[in-house]
Formats: C-alpha cells, sequence, structure tokens
C-alpha cells in the first residue's frame, strides 16, 4: 500500500460508512486513521488493484492479544469494495488473500464487526467461512 493510496481509500470509507448507521463520513478523521494504521507495527492495510493499478478494495488488520486464544488474533474492519467492482469476485480475493497472510503468521483467530442492516454483507462473510457468533459488540464513547 502506497501513501498516495489514500485519496482511493478514503472514498472506499465513505462508500461504506454512508450504509451504517453506526458512523459518519469524515473524511479528515478517515484519512488520520488510515495514516495510524500506516504507521502501526500492530496494523495492515490490505488493498485490491485493478489491472489500471488503482485500489478497488480494501481491508485493515489489527492484532491484539486475546487470552482465551493465549496468543494474536486480528480485528478485521474497514471491508469495502468499490461500487463499481462488485460482483466480480474482488472481495473473495481480498479475504482469501487475508486468510493467506493470517495462516502463515500463526494468528488464532480473525473477528469482524458487521452492520446488522447490511445483510448482503453478512451473506457474503457466511458464503466465505465467516460464522456469526454469540457475542455482541458494546460502544462507549
Amino acid at each position: 500500500m502506497q501513501r498516495s493510496d489514500i485519496d482511493k481509500m478514503v472514498d472506499l470509507l465513505r462508500q461504506l460508512f454512508s450504509i451504517e448507521a453506526d458512523f459518519n463520513v469524515d473524511p479528515d478523521k478517515q484519512r488520520r486513521g488510515l495514516e495510524l494504521l500506516q504507521e502501526s507495527e500492530a496494523a495492515e492495510i490490505f488493498v485490491v488493484r485493478s489491472a489500471r493499478q488503482e485500489v478497488v478494495a480494501m481491508a485493515t488488520l489489527q492484532l491484539v492479544v486475546s487470552t482465551a486464544e493465549g496468543g494474536l488474533v486480528a480485528w478485521m474492519e474497514d471491508v469495502v469494495v468499490d461500487a463499481d467492482h462488485r460482483g466480480q469476485g474482488v472481495g473473495e480475493f481480498l479475504l482469501s488473500h487475508i486468510n493467506r497472510w493470517v495462516e502463515s503468521r500463526g494468528i488464532k483467530r480473525v473477528q469482524l464487526v458487521a452492520d446488522r442492516d447490511n445483510r448482503s454483507a453478512i451473506e457474503f462473510y457466511k458464503t466465505q467461512g465467516w460464522q456469526e457468533i454469540n457475542l455482541n459488540v458494546l460502544r462507549h464513547q
């Protein structure tokens, strides 16, 4: 991932956050978040490029230690495929690449938060081997 890709990733996050009730589109915040992820040794940003080398999909991973697993686990966020590239296998390619990356590093588990109203995304994740679990996500601000 290159610094010059941030503008396109901010646009992808705009597409994602515009359909999620819990998040607001704020390009400055999204840009800063991406910059912080780039600087973090405990985070990775994954992108998929088109034949013209444009970023058409992205996801972020952040590593944390799990006492339940006794090792590193990853939180995956910001999974989004550009609207013009959906339905072409891009999301499947992205998740497959992330799965290989995670397995090669011995990461015990990957978890992801998805907007419960985004049924198409949830169904897509299920086709990729993801399972809904009994935990809820709570937030305090």
